[in-house]
């Protein structure tokens, strides 16, 4: 199960900043000469969805790992600058905090 949540919440990362860029395109058409509002519409309520989405992984991540209070709040607040959470993630990967790593140990083939 620890795996799996950690899963999640990398996908949740991923797909959070993605739909911050969703989002800010939206915005821009909508403020932008097309003056149309279907994007902010659309991209919205999936960033929305996706943000609470997020929170509710760092929150169940950082008590499976034990982060520390520090990490924890560094992570949600990732979550409201644009692509935030993708820095965060490779930064907690980096640092050992999902204890996933990328490939497994391969035992070095003989020679000869």
């Amino acid at each position: 199960m620890r795996e799996k949540v950690t899963r999640l919440f990398v996908a949740a990362a991923i797909a959070e900043a993605c739909s911050w860029l969703a989002l800010l395109v939206g915005m821009l058409v909508k403020y932008g000469p097309p003056d149309n509002e279907l994007g902010v519409k659309i991209f919205g309520p999936i960033h929305g969805g996706l943000f609470v989405a997020y929170v509710l992984l760092v929150l169940a991540v950082a008590r499976l790992h034990r982060w520390s209070l520090l990490a924890t709040a560094v992570a949600l607040a990732s979550a409201v600058p644009p692509f935030a959470t993708l820095a965060f993630e490779r930064w907690a990967r980096r640092r050992g905090m999902l204890g996933v790593d990328r490939q497994p140990a391969r035992e070095p083939a003989p020679v000869g």
